[in-house]
C-alpha cells in the first residue's frame, strides 16, 4: 500500500469501470478521479496539524509488476463545508388504552449526527486479487495511516456500504423514496451524484421523519442491508469494532458502520518498534506500515521477536517498504 499519486489515474479509472454502480467514492470519471488525487496531493503537502477537510487516496501495488490491483480512501472529516447527511432508524411507540393495543411504528429520520467523523471508504480489490488477505491489507492500512498521522482526524470512524442494487442496476431503496422526488433513475442519480455529490438528495429531500410503513415492500426490504458484495467488508468492520448503530444512507439505503478510532482493534494493538534485522522465512504475519505523508507505506510482513525485545522482518517485506536496520516502523498483528 502507497499514497496514489497523479499518474495512477488511468488504472484507477480502469477499477472505477469495474464497480458496478452505487460506488460514489470510485466514480468512472476522469475529472472526478482527478480532483480526488489533487485533493490527496494538497493534504500531503500540508505541515501544519490540526484537522481541515481532507481526502486521502491510497493504492494497492504488486512491486514486481507495477501493477495497481486495489484502492482505498480516508476522509478527514465528514460535514465540515455542508451538511452530512443520513438516515436514523428508529422506533416510535404509542399505546391506545381504548383498544387496549400498542403501536410501534419504525421511523427513518433525517440527521447531522455523523458531522465530524473520519470517513474510511473507496475500498476496491480488482476481482482477481481476492485472495492472500489483500481485503484486509487494503481496509487496515487506512488505520494505521490514521494512528501514524493522528492530529489530523478526529476520534470517531464512519464506513458508509453500498446499498442493494437490483439485477437491472436500480435501487429498490432509491425507488421507493426519494427517488420520488426527483425525476431521474437511480443509474442517473448515482452518475450525478457520483461527480457533484449526494448534496442535491439532501437539499431536495423532506426534511419530516418518514414511516417505513408508507414505503413498497421492496424498498422496505433493503433498509439497512450491503450490497451482496459488500457483506466481506461488513463483517471486517465489525470484526475491526464498528458497529451497526442505526444509519443509513440515504442515496441507496445501505448501513452507515460506526466506530471510535483508538478503540479500532488494528489502531489498538499497534506498535512503533525498530527494525533490529532482517531474515529469509518464518515468523509470525502481521501488518507492518513506516514513513509519514506521501513517504507512508504499508504491507504485510513476517514478524519474529527476540526474547531481547529484538525485531527482526522477512527481508522481502523490508525491501517492499523500503527499511533499513535501524528504521522504525509500526507493526499489528492480525485481527
Amino acid at each position: 500500500m502507497r499514497i496514489a499519486r497523479a499518474d495512477d489515474l488511468q488504472t484507477l479509472y480502469e477499477m472505477a469501470k469495474l464497480t458496478g454502480g452505487g460506488f460514489t467514492n470510485l466514480p468512472p470519471d476522469r475529472a472526478s478521479l482527478s480532483a480526488k488525487l489533487e485533493r490527496t496531493e494538497k493534504a500531503l503537502a500540508r505541515t501544519s496539524e490540526g484537522i481541515e477537510d481532507e481526502l486521502i487516496v491510497m493504492v494497492l501495488e504488486n512491486v514486481e509488476t507495477r501493477q495497481v490491483r486495489g484502492t482505498c480512501q480516508i476522509y478527514s472529516t465528514v460535514g465540515q463545508n455542508w451538511p452530512f447527511y443520513s438516515y436514523r432508524l428508529g422506533m416510535l411507540t404509542q399505546h391506545s388504552r381504548e383498544l387496549g393495543r400498542t403501536f410501534r411504528a419504525q421511523m427513518l429520520s433525517l440527521t447531522t449526527d455523523l458531522e465530524g467523523s473520519v470517513e474510511v471508504g473507496g475500498l476496491f480489490l480488482h476481482p482477481r486479487e481476492r485472495a492472500e488477505g489483500l481485503g484486509l491489507l487494503l481496509a487496515r492500512s487506512r488505520y494505521l495511516y490514521i494512528r501514524n498521522h493522528r492530529a489530523r482526524f478526529g476520534d470517531r470512524v464512519i464506513a458508509e456500504l453500498r446499498g442493494v442494487i437490483d439485477e437491472a442496476g436500480g435501487s429498490p431503496f432509491w425507488d421507493g423514496l426519494a427517488g420520488r422526488f426527483f425525476g431521474m433513475s437511480f443509474q442517473e442519480a448515482d452518475e450525478f451524484n457520483a461527480v457533484n455529490g449526494n448534496q442535491f438528495i439532501a437539499d431536495l429531500m423532506p426534511k419530516t421523519p418518514i414511516y417505513t410503513a408508507m414505503l413498497p415492500d421492496s424498498a422496505r426490504a433493503v433498509i439497512g442491508l450491503p450490497h451482496p458484495n459488500g457483506r466481506a467488508a461488513m463483517r471486517m468492520l465489525d470484526t475491526e469494532g464498528f458497529e451497526n448503530a442505526g444509519y443509513v444512507d440515504i442515496f441507496d439505503g445501505g448501513p452507515t458502520m460506526v466506530g471510535q478510532v483508538d478503540q479500532l482493534k488494528t489502531i489498538a494493538a499497534a506498535r512503533d518498534v525498530t527494525l533490529a534485522a532482517t531474515h529469509e522465512s518464518g515468523g509470525q504475519k502481521m501488518l507492518i506500515a513506516c514513513g509519514q505523508l506521501a513517504d507512508y507505506r504499508c504491507t504485510w510482513g513476517l514478524i519474529e521477536e527476540h526474547a531481547d525485545g529484538a525485531i527482526s522482518l522477512d527481508a522481502g517485506s523490508v525491501k517492499r517498504i523500503g527499511l533499513e536496520i535501524g528504521n522504525r516502523f509500526t507493526m499489528a498483528g492480525r485481527a
